[in-house]
C-alpha cells in the first residue's frame, strides 16, 4: 500500500515539473496584469519553448529521475503533447488514503504523499464549494471580480 502512495507523490512530481516547463515560454507572450495575474520581473527569463516529448524522452535517458512512471508520461507526449484525450480527473484507488492514514497513526509526517491524494480530489471538483467560498471571501473583503472563464 505505502509503495502506491509513494506512486502517487512520483506522478504528481512528473505533472508539476513538466507543467512549469510547458509555461516556460510565458516572457515571450502579452499576459494581463490584474490582481489575478503577477507580472512578470524579467520575461527575457521566461522564452523557452520546450518540446516536453524530447524533454522526457531525454529524461528517461540516464537521468536520476527515470523511472518506469517517466516512460509512460514519455509515451503520452509522444503521442498528443496537449494530451488531448484525457480530462484531468484522476481518481484514487484507496491505497494513497491508507497511506496517509498509517502516517497518521504512526505519527509520520508525509505532506508530499498527503498533498499529492489531496490533488487527485481537486482535480475531479471536489474543491469547487470551498473555491466558491474563497472567491466569495476575496470580493468581500476587496471587491475582486472573478476573471472569465478562458482567460488566463
Amino acid at each position: 500500500m505505502v509503495h502506491n502512495g509513494i506512486e502517487y507523490g512520483l506522478m504528481a512530481a512528473y505533472a508539476e515539473g513538466l507543467a512549469i516547463l510547458r509555461a516556460a515560454n510565458i516572457g515571450s507572450k502579452q499576459n494581463e496584469i490584474d490582481a489575478e495575474t503577477t507580472p512578470l520581473s524579467n520575461p527575457e527569463d521566461y522564452q523557452f519553448d520546450l518540446n516536453l516529448a524530447d524533454v522526457t524522452e531525454l529524461w528517461r535517458r540516464g537521468s536520476v529521475v527515470a523511472s518506469w512512471l517517466l516512460d509512460l508520461t514519455a509515451s503520452a507526449l509522444a503521442q498528443d503533447q496537449g494530451l488531448g484525450k484525457f480530462s484531468g480527473r484522476v481518481s484514487d484507488s484507496g491505497e494513497g488514503r491508507w497511506t496517509i492514514k498509517a502516517a497518521i497513526d504512526e505519527g509520520v509526517p508525509a505532506p508530499v504523499l498527503s498533498n499529492a491524494l489531496y490533488a487527485r480530489f481537486t482535480s475531479r471538483g471536489e474543491a469547487d464549494y470551498q473555491d466558491k467560498l474563497l472567491s466569495a471571501m476575496r470580493f468581500g473583503f476587496g471587491g475582486h471580480l472573478e476573471k472569465k472563464e478562458g482567460k488566463s
